[in-house]
């Protein structure tokens, strides 16, 4: 069987977020998250850091943390699910996509021949579409702050008026593929839950997450 782990964890997070209208239960009221504000009560908590590969992200605030409950899927040496966030729990159905944040690292090991960022796209897109996304333009190379990085956008219409988006970034850091995937239901969504993500400069240290 082959290794699509990171890819599968995406996967495994956009079927948790289809909208209501694709749900046979009644959707259940879920209470939108407060406005946006400088500081929070539990602000280090809303900071995930990880010093293995430099980089950090700014979880929204009211978020839902699956990222123990996912990291089962694991495979000793060869994948690691880092973070995997969601703006409401995954069980809870409502009218819109329910955004996600899916972060994880495995081994090139688990895709032969791979040597560099772009070899990782096809597998990647070959998943993406075989769960009815599509391509949204070509893959293209994205500098964020001190790291070059790769960019594959996909969508997947699910009504006239709903679009799920999925945007993935793929680092080779460390000797690892690195895949940061965030799903939403508008570019300004996406957008705006980029934005959380930074990368250390030489000389910066974090301490990784427990």
């Amino acid at each position: 069987m082959n290794c699509h782990w990171s890819l599968t964890i995406a996967v495994i997070a956009l079927g948790l977020t289809f909208p209501a209208s694709h749900a046979q239960n009644k959707p259940t009221p879920v209470p939108k998250p407060p406005a946006k504000s400088t500081a929070t009560p539990n602000e280090d908590a809303q900071l995930y850091r990880n010093s293995t590969f430099g980089f950090r992200y700014q979880i929204p605030y009211g978020w839902v943390d699956r990222t123990k409950e996912m990291q089962e899927g694991n495979e000793a040496g060869k994948s690691a699910l880092l973070l995997a966030v969601f703006e409401r729990p995954p069980e809870a159905t409502g009218d819109t996509i329910n955004s996600a944040v899916v972060f994880a690292a495995e081994s090139p090991a688990s895709y032969p021949g791979l040597k560099k960022p772009e070899d990782y796209l096809g597998p990647l897109t070959e998943l993406a579409t075989a769960k009815g996304f599509k391509p949204e333009g070509d893959p293209y190379p994205l500098d964020v702050e001190s790291r070059h990085l790769l960019r594959a956008d996909f969508i997947k219409p699910l009504s006239d008026k709903i679009t799920m988006r999925q945007c993935t970034l793929v680092l080779l850091a460390k000797g690892q593929i690195v895949s940061f995937t965030f799903i939403a239901g508008s570019e300004d969504d996406l957008d705006d839950m980029m934005d959380g993500l930074h990368f250390d400069t030489a000389g910066e240290h974090s301490k990784p997450r427990p």
